[in-house]
């Protein structure tokens, strides 16, 4: 039986693990299937030629080329499956995911990643869902994300190094930046990939369906320590992402994170 993603699956494409990641492996795989057919008929055509016009059976060159217009049509007929791949299957799914953002922004998770030479640290709002205001001469050991200290919003922020957490079917937008050269946050499962340049903070966004561990990787030749600039993406269930936060939100700011102390007695 004829099954869709064969070609996909014969040249190891990694999982998908998002909700629209479908639909780009169903492009890819027409797009493969059509480099096949080309590369078997060029290839005959080719082979045809060399058999056809062997210098045994035309000792003498012709002048008047080929009159057919066979191979014109052929011609035609790439450009146009060319252009209706990128008309309509690339550009509408490229279009979706740069301008159809989640309309509940209190629904979706957000994130900062910030790369640099060699390592990414993500850097999320916390609790109150309000990023800290941010500053590079605040930069320091105890303070990499440059956070004011006298902005109340950035007293719950949190950051992980080389670790980004995200909640099983909860939208995710994640803002790409970079401290120093271009860097690129290549997530293959999510089929998601947006560089990182410095100076500017480019939004990306998708929904995770897989709970599962997998592979952060730059994408963009960043250093001579390009091979192990690598992280790793947890999608978790909520309760264990909130107990993640609790961890995280204990380790950084325990004050942030300790109860709230019970009203006092009358």
């Amino acid at each position: 039986m004829f099954q869709v993603g064969i070609l996909n699956e014969w040249l190891q494409m990694l999982p998908n693990a998002s909700e629209h990641g479908y639909l780009i492996d169903h492009m890819l795989e027409f797009c493969h299937w059509f480099m096949l057919l080309l590369f078997i008929g060029w290839s005959s055509f080719f082979l045809y030629c060399l058999f056809r016009f062997h210098r045994s059976r035309h000792p003498k060159a012709s002048y008047h080329g080929v009159k057919s217009k066979a191979s014109a049509h052929i011609e035609f007929s790439v450009v146009l499956v060319e252009a209706v791949l990128l008309i309509g299957f690339a550009l509408p799914l490229w279009g979706k995911r740069v301008t159809e953002f989640p309309k509940d922004a209190k629904g979706a998770l957000r994130i900062r990643a910030i790369g640099e030479q060699f390592a990414w640290t993500f850097h999320y709002a916390g609790p109150d869902g309000v990023f800290g205001r941010q500053d590079p001469k605040f930069i320091t050991a105890d303070n990499p994300l440059g956070l004011d200290p006298n902005d109340p919003a950035g007293k719950d922020d949190y950051y992980s190094k080389n670790e980004m957490h995200l909640v099983d079917h909860r939208p995710t937008v994640i803002e790409v930046t970079s401290k120093d050269v271009i860097h690129s946050l290549s997530l293959q499962h999510m089929r998601m990939d947006q560089d990182a340049i410095p100076g500017s903070r480019i939004p990306m966004w998708f929904k995770p369906i897989v709970i599962g561990q997998y592979e952060i990787v730059c994408a963009q030749l960043c250093g001579a320590g390009h091979y192990s600039m690598k992280a790793e993406m947890y999608v978790e269930a909520p309760e264990q992402f909130e107990s993640w936060q609790k961890e995280t939100l204990g380790m950084q700011h325990p004050a942030a994170a300790a109860p709230a102390p019970a009203p006092a007695a009358k």
